[in-house]
């Protein structure tokens, strides 16, 4: 069987066949550029990198309890922005709990340490309605405590005939590094929300 070399992919120099010891032969080749007509998709965005440098949104020391609960509805309400389920990822860094211990922040005793799991609760048929919801009012205000603030809000979601009742309860650190924050205790449904059991 015959092998037949393209010119431009390899030329011998006759002149040149062998250096030295003449035991190697010398091979001249083409150099060649690979280019495609179909563009390269970029998959971080052009601010990806001033994106991460700045301090991700959370609690602040200035943030009354109300402001507190304002802004993680407004995170709610713009789940997806700038990525998928940010909102959710701010309710994280607002949450109280100890993540190395179950928590009620939803009512029901949950293991609550991992965020997926965190995030799984807020896709639920009873949570969800906050994401991405259109309209919501305040119904009422109570300070429990000088530290504890209770909050219930009114929610319609994107959903036709989709509203729901929620109550925060937000409480102020004393001691610690988060002293003076204000933090979600829980984030409670009105009603049953988990009566048929939750797989998280």
């Amino acid at each position: 069987m015959a092998y037949v070399c393209s010119p431009q992919l390899l030329s011998l120099s006759s002149s040149k066949l062998f250096h030295g010891d003449r035991s190697k032969p010398s091979f001249t080749t083409s150099r060649f550029r690979a280019s495609s007509d179909v563009p390269v998709p970029d998959f971080l965005s052009s601010d990806w990198l001033e994106s991460r440098r700045k301090r991700p949104f959370g609690p602040r020391l200035n943030f009354t309890a109300e402001e507190a609960v304002q802004y993680q509805l407004d995170a709610l309400k713009y789940n997806d922005q700038p990525r998928q389920d940010y909102g959710v990822e701010v309710m994280y860094r607002f949450a109280g709990f100890d993540p190395f211990e179950r928590s009620t922040y939803f009512g029901p005793f949950f293991d609550l340490g991992q965020f997926e799991r965190f995030r799984r609760i807020f896709h639920h048929s009873t949570y969800r309605v906050l994401l991405g919801h259109k309209e919501r009012k305040i119904l009422s205000n109570l300070w429990v405590k000088e530290d504890r603030f209770k909050q219930r809000v009114w929610i319609r979601g994107s959903r036709p005939e989709e509203e729901e009742t929620f109550e925060f309860t937000m409480v102020q650190r004393v001691g610690g590094s988060w002293d003076g924050y204000w933090l979600t205790e829980s984030l409670l449904h009105d009603g049953d929300g988990f009566s048929g059991g939750l797989a998280y």
